[in-house]
């Protein structure tokens, strides 16, 4: 093998470039990792967003799959000062009428909630919350055979329904929104075929180690990451932007944390026509627009369960949020958006002033939008909780076109790295016998666009590295199963 200033070069800090990179240096190797901004984390970044002394999450706030990342877990991040917050609530879901549904990190508790429903959600829940283990892994990585089949199978035949053929099971307005705003994590209708997978993994891992935050924000996550990977002889440059592979040092191997579109722009003359048709067609799903506010204090929901809650589902029944996400979907813009909303600083004082608070929503938009849904999200907080727009002491804003310009892989505002529907389930971002290598050798790609997708869990970039570690280097990575 010819010497190169590095064995291999990762393009983009967010969670799935900083676990590649990881990955490879622990292998042995020389690693160097290339951020276009300031500072790594991608979506994991905080800052004054408002006013001086509150802390604003810019992209991801609230980490279900984090803190139980099989990756994550083979790093000691908390000598690095990552500390995770577990609200006593880890998402709650108000109705108009004052009530509210609740997932605890207690099945029975939750199931409490649910008042009438409360057995056919025990019934549904328990079988997975029980098998998880056992299947985590294999949820979690590129299309293979499973280590458990049945369990497997168990898993798939609910997961890969649709979260409208699901929803039929429930009696009460509880459960059917709950599930609905589960489910709507998707950012996809909900009668698409595989929405109940990402509803079933929120509510089991909710079960199991509750919705966390990172004290201080997100930027501990990426903070942590990047520290430990340092420590191990890693090493970082910022404010390193990407406009071609010339630009990069020489390396034997080179990992994009990057969506298609990035990676046609900076290495597409490298690529077979046919990979790149490929890329190109490639789809991205709907946008984002995202809202932070500075209060003077506690947002006033008139349900007790969602002053207690990290997270909250604002959107009221089934048929409202699923007749929301599918107008989106049709690139429309619903009065009443379903809402996503986090109140970080409720568990975590240090994100604001003593006394006052931050909370961090978003609405789905049409990839692309620019239209203002400042008046939509505050009038569906203060349906459910009354008096709120006269907490708020400033706000900040980002659309679609606002949010890609903080982090190109936004493509559109889409969050998710390309829309996770059952066409793009087991081949992003293309069909090939692995999702992470591309037709040039030595580059790869390890970005939410392979498998598994979206979320602050490094997997993606975990296993991309795996197979650029066999490829080429013909060493293993550090075992996760």
């Amino acid at each position: 093998m010819t010497k190169r200033d590095y064995d291999a070069v990762v393009v983009g800090s967010g969670p799935n470039g900083l676990a590649a990179a990881i990955t490879m240096q622990r292998a042995g190797l020389s690693v160097l990792l290339v951020e276009a901004k300031e500072l790594p984390g991608g979506g994991m970044r905080s800052a004054e967003l408002t006013l001086p002394g509150f802390i604003h999450d810019i992209c991801s706030a609230i980490h279900p799959l984090a803190a139980l990342s099989p990756f994550f877990k083979t790093l000691p991040l908390d000598q690095h000062g990552l500390q995770w917050i577990y609200p006593e609530i880890a998402a709650a879901h108000p109705f108009e009428d004052g009530t509210a549904a609740a997932l605890y990190q207690s099945i029975r508790q939750t199931a409490q909630s649910l008042r009438n429903d409360g057995q056919a959600y025990t019934k549904l829940i328990m079988p997975l919350v029980e098998k998880w283990p056992g299947i985590a892994a294999d949820l979690l990585r590129p299309l293979h055979f499973p280590k458990r089949p049945v369990d497997m199978a168990f898993f798939g035949i609910k997961g890969l329904t649709s979260a409208a053929y699901l929803v039929k099971r429930f009696d009460t307005k509880e459960l059917r929104g709950l599930w609905a705003g589960m489910a709507a994590h998707s950012i996809q209708p909900l009668s698409n075929v595989a929405t109940s997978a990402i509803g079933l993994v929120l509510m089991v891992v909710g079960h199991l180690n509750g919705w966390p935050l990172p004290k201080g924000g997100s930027k501990e996550i990426g903070n942590a990451l990047a520290s430990y990977f340092e420590s191990i002889g890693g090493k970082i440059e910022t404010n390193f932007f990407v406009h071609s592979l010339e630009q990069l040092p020489s390396a034997h191997a080179v990992l994009f944390d990057l969506t298609p579109k990035q990676m046609l722009q900076i290495a597409g003359h490298q690529f077979s026509s046919f990979y790149q048709w490929q890329l190109k067609h490639y789809r991205y799903g709907m946008g984002v627009f995202k809202i932070d506010w500075a209060l003077d204090g506690p947002i006033p929901f008139t349900a007790t369960e969602c002053r207690k809650a990290g997270t909250v589902h604002l959107g009221n029944t089934w048929e409202e949020i699923a007749a929301s996400e599918q107008l989106t979907w049709d690139g429309k813009h619903p009065d009443r958006p379903f809402v996503l909303l986090a109140q970080q600083s409720l568990f975590d004082p240090s994100r604001a002033p003593e006394g006052k608070h931050t909370a961090w929503a978003y609405c789905h938009v049409p990839n692309g939008s620019e239209i203002n849904m400042i008046d939509s999200i505050e009038r569906q907080v203060e349906r459910f909780a009354p008096g709120f727009r006269e907490l708020i002491l400033g706000r900040h804003t980002m659309n679609t076109a606002q949010m890609e310009a903080y982090n190109p892989n936004y493509i559109g505002g889409d969050i998710n790295g390309g829309v996770i529907d059952v066409r793009q389930l087991f081949t992003r971002p293309v069909l090939r016998l692995s999702p992470y290598t591309t037709s040039a050798k030595g580059i790869y790609i390890c970005s939410a666009s392979t498998p598994p997708g979206g979320g602050v869990h490094g997997m993606c970039g975990y296993y991309a590295a795996k197979k650029a570690l066999k490829d080429i280097f013909k060493l293993e990575a550090l075992s996760i199963d």
